[in-house]
């Protein structure tokens, strides 16, 4: 159950946020300013590379390394393919998972390595294996591990990542945690930018850290539910099912961002789908047994022991005001002949990384206080 008397309470999320998730949301734009100083250090602004890489092949555990080549692949656009390596293992433990080239990889491809550990030895394997095959490696991860050793091995290129001062070397970061996402990819945005395959100046990414603090104002914890679109995104989402639309290229990677932090973060199950194909995916799950119409509430039910049934709710992200093609209006038409409410989230005007990077702070946030809320 969802306790909403505590979104209103600044004092009690902040120790009810024993993993520094909302804080880690509210210093996001100082996160991507760290980062890109970091990246800037390690030579990042001073590359020269030769031409655009065949292929982008980006490695890391979990979730993190997931969003990581998500977000750049669509950045990227068909410039250059963005493939992540899935890793094998019998357990998602760091000496556990191993992570292999694909055969035809070779010195004219870039192999991307975000981690927020650092000390798998299979990534230390594969930047050793793509050493003798001629491919040229970058790496963010904490420094002073092993994979800062055989990445220097490899006469490859070491990003520290930005790590906040509450966050303990030893203590295992949340992999999708926002502050986690931002500072493994701030500095593989300047590196692609120096590739030439998407764009991603010093000033540009000034600007994702101003939206990103604007965004901590709007979304902050001392701002009441009534007018913070975080908190009434997660008020919303309280005994429901997210059914999460996006519409636009750049908000697909938000909402399958949104899903994962869902159910990392607050163990909620969400679906997630892009329009106009979600209309006919999810037609029959509205019409269906979760339908909001569904099931109506039993009058013996006990409202004390026995929570209330789950019923879908669509969220539908846009990345930016879309004319003539937009499938909104048959979403909204779709989700209300089904009596299933909808609640839509759409960025203020900018670039594609800029609006792109307000959806994921404002569902970051979202993901976060359903989380403290209800006691995850």
């Amino acid at each position: 159950m969802l306790d909403e008397s505590l979104l209103d309470t600044p004092e009690a999320l902040s120790e009810a946020d024993r993993r520094g998730l909302l804080r880690g949301a509210a210093e996001a734009g100082a996160r991507v300013r760290t980062a890109a100083r970091h990246a800037a250090e390690a030579g990042v602004n001073d590359l020269k590379p030769d031409g655009r890489p065949r292929a982008v092949l980006i490695a890391g555990p979990g979730a993190a390394a997931t969003h990581v080549a998500d977000l750049l692949g669509t950045l990227a656009g068909a410039g250059s393919p963005v493939t992540r390596l899935a890793p094998t293992g019998v357990a998602p433990a760091a000496g556990a998972l191993r992570w292999e080239l694909p055969g035809w990889a070779g010195s004219v491809d870039l192999l991307l390595i975000a981690t927020p550990d650092g000390t798998e030895p299979g990534l230390s394997l594969l930047a050793d294996q793509a050493y003798r095959r001629g491919c040229t490696v970058v790496a963010v991860a904490p420094g002073q591990t092993p994979l800062f050793e055989a990445v220097e091995g490899a006469h490859g290129l070491f990003v520290p990542m930005a790590t906040a001062p509450y966050e303990e070397q030893d203590t295992p970061l949340t992999a999708s945690a926002p502050g986690v996402l931002w500072a493994l990819l701030t500095p593989l945005l300047a590196v692609l930018d120096r590739t030439g395959l998407l764009t991603a100046p010093p000033d540009t990414l000034e600007k994702i850290a101003g939206r990103l603090d604007h965004i901590a104002e709007r979304c902050g914890p001392a701002i009441a539910t009534y007018s913070n679109p975080a908190k009434t995104l997660a008020a919303e989402l309280a005994d429901a099912l997210p059914v999460i639309w996006t519409e636009g290229t750049s908000a697909g990677p938000a909402g399958r961002r949104f899903a994962a932090a869902l159910a990392e973060l607050s163990g909620r199950p969400s679906v997630v789908s892009e329009l106009p194909e979600a209309l006919a995916a999810h037609s029959t799950l509205l019409s269906g047994p979760l339908a909001a119409g569904a099931d109506p509430d039993d009058f013996f039910r006990d409202r004390v022991e026995e929570p209330p049934a789950l019923h879908a709710r669509v969220v539908l992200l846009r990345d930016r005001p879309i004319g003539g093609l937009s499938a909104a209006p048959s979403a909204r038409e779709l989700a209300l002949s089904h009596d299933t409410p909808i609640s839509e989230l759409e960025p203020e005007s900018g670039g594609e990384i800029e609006t792109l990077a307000e959806l994921i702070a404002v569902t970051d946030f979202a993901a976060v206080y359903l989380a403290l809320a209800s006691g995850a």
